[in-house]
């Protein structure tokens, strides 16, 4: 796969303020697929305001003015773990302060007391000594008996490898059980950088990329949806974080289901470089979602993800290749404390505005990127499905036949 439609396109190209550009433009002008050597231009030119504008160019191509969002809730059962990731200031070892395991009624009591409008709950943990996965089985049956309704976004591909190895079963079994127990997707996070370097020097004690890899093209194989993510602005080089793009694209060539890539800024505080690391500046946050848009061609979205980035600076992504600002969340562990300063919630109404004051249309969306209301997407200028490159439109149908057709919400 070479180009980024499946039809020719043809767009003028901006004005460049670095003529090494002058390629790069003419590629996504005429939707050709970038090269590695690409991607590390886009990370490295100064004319950031050039990048942007490309990458707006083919968020416009692919998503047309839609903003994407959900209403969901965050919930993290545990943060026991015995990774040891450097860069992590969420996990604890057992019996250290600062750890908990909810109690059923607990996980009970936050899904039951959700509104009825949350149409998500995405649960990620630590990777805990002694759960077996019978215990995660009973997670996702009771939080599906409160509510029988809601997606359940659960768990990385380092949660499902380390249930693998933990009970000594394969990936696929795993997988198979945890969907038999109300799995609807998987989370994107979990392997950081795709890049054995960093692998063995950050958080040698989970799974590598090959690894994490293999479990999202089994979760693609069986019609289980996913997303993928970056932790960048750590010990990773500019290469590297071009590596990471150029294998999760091929990985979608291979085995269509990624629905979106999340880039990540590092946050520091509260680790192991808590006064060895300065955070990401929004000048490089929005150089990671624009490059990320640019090269990842077979990708139906990028997020700008408000939690990690601030509301400012995921409002100014919409204008840098983002075409989805994620949701409502109501309550984050992980991020905040390692020192995120965002919000814990940011309501609907909050959401839209930051949507339409970036002028775009905002369409709220179930997990698997079904309109909520089809309403919305009118005056969006969404491209039909038959123009979108062919992993791209793989990806969305296999997603959106994971799960029985919506009922068209009335409010």
């Amino acid at each position: 796969m070479t180009t980024l439609s499946d039809r020719p396109v043809s767009q003028p190209l901006p004005r460049l303020a670095d003529p090494r550009l002058e390629p790069v433009a003419a590629k996504v002008a005429r939707g050709e697929r970038l090269s590695a050597a690409d991607g590390l231009l886009l990370l490295t030119t100064p004319d950031l305001l050039t990048v942007g504008r490309l990458a707006d160019s083919v968020r416009q191509r692919l998503c047309g003015d839609a903003v994407f969002y959900n209403v969901n809730r965050h919930l993290n059962a545990t943060n026991y773990c015995v990774a040891g990731c450097k860069f992590c200031a969420f996990a604890r070892k057992a019996g250290e302060e600062g750890g908990w395991l909810k109690s059923w009624q607990e996980i009970e009591g936050i899904v039951g007391g959700l509104s009825p409008r949350t149409t998500e709950i995405h649960t990620v943990n630590g990777h805990h000594p002694d759960l077996p996965l019978s215990w995660y089985e009973e997670y996702l049956r009771r939080m599906k008996a409160v509510r029988p309704d809601i997606h359940l976004k659960a768990f990385t591909a380092a949660e499902i490898h380390w249930f693998h190895e933990h009970d000594s079963l394969p990936v696929q079994t795993v997988l198979e059980r945890l969907r038999a127990a109300g799995l609807g997707s998987l989370s994107g996070g979990g392997c950081e950088v795709l890049v054995e370097r960093v692998h063995r020097k950050m958080f040698p004690g989970k799974c590598g990329a090959e690894e994490w890899l293999e479990v999202h093209r089994t979760a693609h194989g069986m019609g289980i949806p996913t997303t993928a993510t970056i932790l960048f602005n750590h010990i990773e080089t500019l290469e590297e974080r071009v590596e990471h793009l150029v294998r999760l694209r091929d990985a979608q060539d291979e085995a269509p289901g990624f629905m979106a890539f999340v880039p990540l800024p590092f946050h520091p505080e509260n680790t192991f470089f808590a006064k060895r690391w300065r955070p990401a500046t929004g000048y490089t946050e929005l150089r990671m979602v624009a490059t990320a848009r640019l090269m990842l061609d077979n990708f139906p979205h990028v997020k700008a993800y408000w939690l990690t980035l601030g509301t400012e600076i995921a409002q100014i992504a919409l204008s840098f290749g983002a075409s989805d600002i994620d949701g409502t969340v109501e309550e984050e562990h992980i991020m905040h404390m390692a020192g995120s300063d965002a919000p814990q919630l940011v309501t609907e109404a909050g959401l839209r505005r930051m949507i339409e004051e970036a002028g775009r249309v905002p369409v709220e969306r179930d997990t698997i990127y079904r309109p909520v209301r089809a309403a919305e997407m009118q005056g969006a200028t969404v491209p039909p499905l038959d123009d979108l490159p062919a992993a791209l439109r793989d990806a969305l149908l296999m997603a959106w036949r994971s799960e029985p057709p919506r009922v068209e919400a009335t409010a």
